[in-house]
């Protein structure tokens, strides 16, 4: 694998640098840099800039709207997103439902889905974990049955509950696993459907994360009737739909760039004075931890870049996505186990909204305390979802190992 940049990838490099300069939007960064909650619009604005300028879906082939950039150049547009902390485009719809509809799907359903997916005129939210089925999703419980509709067209009726559902108080569809043969083998009696988001019996509960935020969900299903027309792929076979959406999720989970900018961000805060009048980098055993942290996420871009040189050349990810997924979520756990070390006393003492005038938060003591402890509790999840990462190395072992 040659690891130069060519020429040409070179001026690619500057030219993502300066779009990304000229075109970002003011009213975002000011948000980002007030620590504020982003609400759907935030979101949808850099969405509809990259839509614009057709680099919205880096990875879509070009007939269905991808940008027909090569892995090299993939590579490059992560990483000047993350080096001008620019938001990332939310997955579920570039980066998951997408590339089934357009591997899995009809004609009809492509032309249907695909355009509003890239204009960010669909936003999509992901129905998956159950109450009882995370890691083992397929022991999911929501059912819908075929039923003959009043209007003489074929329908499921769909009942059950999702969780942890990201985002979902915005979202205009669902995409969602639901069991449609009961008595088949347990993944062999799924489906893969989508739901609007509007359709009667479907209610959305909010579930505030420790961080104080509403970024997670409950999604209840109360027979909802959905048109046979909206499943993708063969009925009872969704989960050859779940596994390949899930492939993408974990190797997009991995974060390599963003890791990057995480390191520099503890390197900046630890070269600053602290209170004993020490910078805390002269710590040996806290310059240690960075330096094993670095050594850990250069092994796994190398790794990246093996998967993406492997997709390039035609192979979908494999089981390497669940290698990246481990790694990729323990690095970003332990950058906010470390900014939250730096912090010390600042980061330990958080109260939602205290000290306060009413509306804004007051931080005590450094700027980069404020949401040390909110990352943090928020950082937990990353090795839980896409698939935890001990069902990942379960994989790993069965696949590459042959256990």
């Amino acid at each position: 694998m040659n690891l130069d940049f060519s020429p040409e990838d070179a001026a690619f490099r500057e030219e993502v640098r300066r779009f990304i300069a000229d075109n970002y939007p003011a009213s975002l960064r000011g948000k980002q840099d007030e620590g504020e909650e982003l609400a759907k619009e935030d979101y949808l604005s850099w969405h509809r800039v990259l839509a614009k300028k057709g680099w919205v879906a880096p990875a879509w082939p070009t007939e269905y709207g991808g940008p027909g950039w090569t892995s090299t150049q993939r590579y490059i547009w992560s990483e000047e997103l993350a080096r001008a902390d620019a938001i990332p485009i939310l997955p579920f719809g570039i980066n998951m439902v997408g590339p089934v509809i357009y591997t899995f799907g009809t004609p009809e359903q492509k032309q249907r889905f695909l355009p509003p997916t890239l204009s960010g005129d669909i936003w999509w939210c992901q129905g998956y974990s159950e109450p009882g089925a995370g890691s083992d999703l397929a022991s999911l419980k929501t059912k819908a049955e075929r039923i003959q509709g009043d209007d003489g067209k074929e329908y499921y009726l769909v009942n059950g509950q999702k969780t942890w559902t990201t985002l979902a108080q915005h979202a205009d569809w669902i995409f969602c696993l639901v069991r449609t043969n009961p008595t088949a083998k347990i993944q062999e009696g799924i489906s893969f459907l989508l739901i609007d988001m509007k359709s009667p019996g479907i209610t959305v509960r909010p579930i505030i994360t420790l961080g104080g935020e509403h970024e997670v969900n409950e999604v209840w299903l109360e027979n909802v009737k959905v048109p046979v027309e909206n499943r993708i792929f063969e009925e009872n076979k969704g989960w050859t739909c779940a596994k390949f959406l899930l492939a993408h999720e974990r190797s997009g989970i991995a974060g390599v760039a963003r890791s990057k900018r995480g390191i520099e961000r503890i390197k900046s805060i630890a070269t600053v004075e602290s209170e004993d009048g020490r910078p805390l980098i002269q710590d040996p055993f806290f310059a240690r931890k960075v330096a094993e942290l670095e050594i850990d996420l250069t092994a796994l871009e190398f790794t990246e870049l093996r998967v993406l040189a492997s997709e390039s050349a035609g192979r979908g990810p494999g089981p390497e996505s669940s290698l990246l997924k481990i790694k990729g979520t323990e690095i970003q756990q332990r950058i906010t186990e470390l900014v939250l070390e730096a912090a010390g006393h600042y980061g330990a003492p958080y109260f939602r909204g205290f000290p306060t005038d009413g509306h804004n938060m007051f931080p005590i003591g450094p700027d980069y305390a404020h949401r040390a402890a909110p990352t943090y509790f928020n950082g937990r999840k990353t090795s839980i979802y896409g698939g935890s990462n001990e069902i990942q190395r379960n994989i790993i072992a069965k696949m590459v190992l042959g256990l």
